[in-house]
């Protein structure tokens, strides 16, 4: 019994996931459009920042800027600006953005899948009056999409990170497949993964930052953290911070 009990007191301690030393991240979930959020939250992060003792400080979008809110395009702009200014500004592509590059493109499928999950907000925030929108094919849609966007925004969008990792932690839009090396995974599908991710109940290479499944609150799990709160509906835009071994909510 004695030899029992002294090998419990030595068990290895729960395992406790650590952003690289001398880091501070910033991941911020799905805005969906919101400016007006993304510039609540901003001044809370810099000021958080500030707060703290000195540290590389780091701020990851998840993605999915665009569609169903109000302002895709002032949020292309603003996130666009900040990446160009410091390059420890990062964004990942979300599976809307992915969807409105397919779109410029003209891809039927993508454009049938544009309209159904916010893309009318998106042409009507880059200025086609809702009436014209009404009136559009999926050709128009492309030949409309092309001549309002932007070559700036299109150029940006494309070239959004998929994946990165930083410390114990990995940061992707929707997930990764359980079972699959960090290394391997198929970096498309970490931006539409749901079902075979979210139930998956063991660990994982990595803590896995993402967005684009909607909670109520923050999840912060063992294996994974969610911070998509459903911005657009719920106007709470929220933000992870990690440092060592703290991990701080932000909403807005």
């Amino acid at each position: 019994m004695l030899a029992k009990l002294l090998n419990l007191r030595k068990r290895a301690p729960e395992f406790v996931p650590a952003m690289e030393e001398g880091l501070r991240v910033y991941a911020i979930g799905d805005i969906h459009g919101r400016l007006d959020l993304l510039d609540m939250l901003l001044p809370r992060i810099e000021a958080d920042h500030a707060s703290r003792p000195p540290a590389e400080r780091h701020i990851i979008f998840l993605g999915d800027l665009v569609d169903r809110g109000p302002d895709s395009a002032g949020v292309i702009e603003r996130v666009r600006a900040l990446c160009a200014a410091d390059p420890n500004v990062h964004c990942l592509m979300g599976n809307h953005e992915e969807i409105m590059l397919r779109s410029l493109e003209g891809e039927d499928k993508a454009l049938r899948l544009f309209c159904r999950v916010g893309g009318r907000e998106t042409m009507i925030n880059y200025g086609v009056t809702p009436e014209e929108y009404e009136r559009l094919d999926y050709a128009e849609v492309t030949e409309r999409l092309n001549a309002v966007v932007p070559a700036s925004h299109r150029d940006f969008l494309a070239a959004l990170k998929e994946i990165m990792v930083l410390g114990d932690y990995v940061f992707v839009h929707a997930g990764v497949r359980p079972g699959v090396a960090i290394a391997d995974q198929k970096l498309a599908e970490t931006r539409w993964i749901r079902d075979a991710f979210l139930e998956h109940r063991g660990v994982l290479e990595k803590v896995v930052v993402h967005g684009h499944t909607v909670a109520d609150e923050a999840e912060l799990l063992p294996h994974r953290i969610g911070i998509d709160t459903g911005a657009y509906q719920t106007d709470r835009l929220t933000a992870l911070m990690l440092e060592g071994s703290q991990q701080e909510i932000f909403s807005t």
